[in-house]
Parts: C-alpha cells; structure tokens; sequence
C-alpha cells in the first residue's frame, strides 16, 4: 500500500465485507439488517416501526358491510451504541522484504477481529428473551448421544412451535462441544436422517430439527462448562453496523505506513418471542 494512492471508500468496502462475511451471530442466518439506514456518528439512532395485526372478520355474501380499520403503528429505536476502532503500521523494511502486500492481509485480520468483538455484542442480547422461551439448565450427558438432540433440539423446537413462530429459516448456534455431542448422533450425521446436504458456510455444520446448526465459540459461558444454545429467526434481532472511517497515515515517530478506523454498530432484540435458549451443561 502506498498513502498517495490509498482510497478510503475501496478499503471500508473491503473491510466491511470480510467482516460480514466472518459474522456467525451477526450473520444472515441470525440477525436481519431490515433497518440499518445511515451510520453517521456513535449514538445515532435507527428508527424501527412495526404495524397492528389486522382483524380477521367473517365475511357473509349480500350481508357484510366492510369497513376498513385503522392500523396503529409503534416505534423503537435501535441505538448505535457500539464503536470500535483498530490502528496498525508497516514499517518500511518489513513492506520491502515481505513477499506480496501484507497490508490486505492485515485488514483481514482487523475484520476478523472486528467480527468477534461484534459476535459477542450481538450474543449477548439472549437475557432479553421472553421468559416463557427460556427452558433454563439442561444437562447433556457425554455417555448419552442422543441428549443434546432430544434434550436441547426438540425442547426449542417445541417451544418455538407453542409460540407460532414461523418455521422457515430457524437456525440455531450452539458451542464447539455441542457440535462434537450431535456428530454422534445419525441424525444429524446422515444426509438422509438431518434433511440436507448443504456445504458448510459462516460456522454453518449441519442441520437438525428444523434447524441450520451454526458453531460458534462466542456462545455465552454464564457459568462453569454451561452455555447458552439459541434457537430463532433472523427477523427477531436487527443489526446495524458501518464503517465509519478509514484513514492512511505516516506516522512520525517511524518510518511505516499506518492505517487507522472506526466502525460504528448497534443491535436490538425487537421480537422477544421470536429466539427461545437454553442452557446446556456438559456432564
């Protein structure tokens, strides 16, 4: 990289990309950015609207006069709370002897980063969860490998299910561990048990009743060897992120090109209802 010919808007483009792409509880699957709006500073604020169910009324030929009903209409906001920042330099000798350029490499790895502080910002919002869909501690034997699909899997499903929560695009993150106690599972192993043979993507590792099982070690740990599995839609929780700023720079004190920036983000959980977590403890 050379400062004369460095492009903010081409290196955020780059760095917000690699970060999306790396984003398990902030990625698609989990999260919607139905309202991200424009980012300008931290403490901006997006406005999300959710509008009234209409009633459903019984219809009689020759008889019912239709009168339309006025639909009320709520607002939330969702605060962009969170700023982050990363700065790093390549000194001049190290750019020289270095085989191909290793400033992209490095904003790789500053979205990677970036990922994981956000990952867990955004894992965190589970306390939030309507505590009717929390079904508290669950052990999962290791000597029973059938238990965290009976015991974990089919309760969220169910819980889910008894909350009409919609059934396409359920997915639900859970702990490496978790992953190796489903792995000895046939259903979740066999293609034609689980119902999928889709290539792995963002954590992605299988499939299993009704849900995209994705991995992730930012699952939060309240106690001990327990961690929380959720289990959800992406419409329950919406994510706003930008990259505010990306500046190039020589610093003074070295002979090193530098490259400084700022990412802005914020999520909400809007639909409490719309995750249900439990617990699991390894035993």
């Amino acid at each position: 990289m050379s400062i004369t010919n460095f492009k903010p808007q081409i290196w955020s483009a780059r760095l917000l990309v690699a970060w999306r792409k790396s984003l398990v509880y902030g990625g698609p699957m989990v999260v919607n950015r139905d309202y991200e709006g424009e980012i300008a500073e931290s403490g901006d604020v997006v406005k999300i609207t959710s509008i009234s169910d209409p009633t459903i009324s019984d219809y009689v030929p020759n008889s019912t006069v239709i009168t339309p009903e006025e639909l009320t209409d709520a607002q939330r906001n969702l605060v962009i709370d969170q700023s982050k920042y990363w700065a790093f330099k390549v000194d001049d000798v190290d750019k020289r002897q270095a085989k191909g350029n290793v400033m992209p490499e490095a904003m790789s790895r500053a979205a990677y980063r970036l990922r994981d502080v956000a990952d867990q910002y955004i894992a965190g919002l589970y306390t939030g969860v309507a505590s009717g869909n929390n079904l508290g501690t669950i052990s999962v034997v290791a000597a029973t490998p059938t238990d965290a699909y009976d015991d974990v899997l089919i309760p969220l499903k169910v819980t889910l299910d008894d909350g009409d929560c919609p059934t396409e695009g359920r997915y639900c993150v859970v702990p490496p561990w978790f992953t190796g106690r489903l792995l000895r599972d046939d259903r979740f192993v066999r293609a034609d048990a689980s119902g999928t043979t889709e290539a792995l993507r963002n954590g992605f590792v299988g499939r299993a009743a009704g849900f995209n099982i994705v991995q992730s070690n930012n699952t939060p740990n309240p106690t001990g060897d327990d961690n929380v599995v959720q289990a959800g839609v992406n419409s329950a929780i919406s994510f706003a992120e930008q990259i505010n700023k990306t500046e190039a720079y020589r610093p003074e004190s070295s002979f090193s090109d530098a490259v400084k920036g700022l990412a802005l983000y914020g999520a909400k959980l809007v639909r409490p209802d719309g995750i249900a977590i439990a617990t699991a403890s390894q035993t």
